[in-house]
């Protein structure tokens, strides 16, 4: 009877703890700093306003995730360019402002904090505009004011591709000894002036280290990393290295964690080529009917799942991030950027945007106050909008 009472007793525990979790996951505000649903729907035609089968967001499951604000990625690949690049973004922005037409009642358009907080007060999705390669701009200054008045929250400096005033991560790894120049150019630094001027976000996500540090040797605003992880527990170019982690938390600045599973692991690279090659022929169709390789990896995914299931990391990997940058930058400094619909893994568990109080969970398991959860999941990048628009 002893044994059956402590039994009863510790299951009434376990499920008061759930509990807790849950009540503290809603009453946190939920901010995701990087998803990449609107670029997809322009070739999907898939509508957020109803439940999905397919993907990672809809505003359904986002309603059963928590989630109280979405900064949606404006993004195009590197076949875009001057004459191009900046018509797609726009396309884009009126792609998100058609689906918030749509759904009044749920959603709304919001640009500083103080919408934002309008907006979860309503009890609607706050959507904002994070525009992913400054190519975007086409060597413009005044296509950046353009996208501001647009509603433009941060932009990324670059993708994987450099522009003609600052160079990628990816260029000044795998190109740097063929590159005209490195890092920032005047124009470059005109460009992060104007930025600070205006009080927009600095996204230094995609951006090479020279980039990186001649950005913060100039900036007066924190600046943000929308969707990237730690380079000491996964060496990846995309990565971020405890120097720069220690920079931009000096600076006032936050690192938002991406959940790709190449970002996180350091085996998944080699084990999902693997995978890709036994599905050649398979992806070859995906991609001539997406004409997208990223749609077409995700798809993929779905069609074969137990198998690309095996490859995908565990959630405690990604939690580790977590911790190791909260280490290294502290709690101030840390938030979520998951890039839900632009890769095709995710750790195990971290299946959409419904998943989201998992890592609630998983941090409260190993000590996590209730304070620093708050802040991880979304009060820092309000303190960084607050900083960068003044208001």
């Amino acid at each position: 009877m002893k044994k059956i009472l402590t039994a009863f007793l510790l299951l009434s525990a376990l499920k008061l703890s759930a509990q807790d979790v849950q009540k503290l996951h809603q009453k946190a505000i939920l901010i995701d700093t990087h998803n990449d649903f609107i670029s997809n729907e322009l070739i999907t035609g898939n509508d957020a306003g109803k439940l999905l089968s397919t993907g990672n967001f809809d505003l359904v499951r986002a309603k059963q995730g928590g989630l109280d604000v979405q900064v949606f990625s404006i993004w195009c690949g590197d076949q875009y360019g001057n004459g191009t690049a900046f018509a797609y973004a726009n396309r884009e922005i009126d792609s998100l402002q058609v689906l918030i037409k749509r759904n009044p009642d749920r959603m709304m358009l919001v640009t500083n904090a103080k919408q934002l907080k309008k907006a979860v007060k309503q009890h609607k999705l706050a959507a904002m505009v994070g525009v992913e390669g400054g190519h975007m701009i086409e060597d413009r200054l005044d296509y950046v004011d353009s996208l501001i008045k647009r509603g433009m929250c941060y932009l990324t400096l670059t993708w994987n591709n450099s522009t003609s005033w600052a160079t990628s991560a990816r260029d000044e790894t795998l190109h740097g000894d063929t590159l005209k120049h490195k890092g920032l150019t005047d124009l470059g630094k005109q460009i992060v002036k104007k930025l600070n001027d205006e009080g927009v976000m600095i996204d230094l996500s995609h951006p090479g280290e020279q980039t990186f540090k001649d950005v913060m040797a100039i900036t007066k605003k924190p600046v943000i990393a929308s969707h990237s992880c730690a380079y000491a527990l996964n060496p990846h170019r995309r990565n971020l290295k405890d120097y720069q982690l220690k920079a931009i938390a000096d600076n006032g600045g936050v690192v938002f964690l991406n959940f790709y599973s190449g970002f996180i692991d350091s085996t998944y690279e080699t084990k999902h080529a693997a995978f890709m090659e036994r599905h050649k022929p398979q992806f070859d169709s995906l991609r001539v009917v997406y004409n997208d390789y990223d749609l077409a990896s995700i798809r993929l995914n779905e069609l074969n799942k137990a198998e690309a299931d095996q490859l995908r990391p565990p959630l405690s990997m990604l939690i580790k991030h977590i911790d190791y940058m909260v280490k290294i930058m502290g709690a101030d400094h840390v938030g979520i950027g998951s890039d839900f619909d632009g890769a095709e893994s995710y750790p195990l568990g971290l299946d959409s945007v419904t998943d989201y109080y998992k890592i609630t969970e998983e941090l409260v398991k190993i000590g996590y106050s209730d304070k620093d959860i708050k802040k991880i999941l979304g009060e820092n990048f309000i303190r960084v909008l607050k900083a960068n628009k003044g208001k």
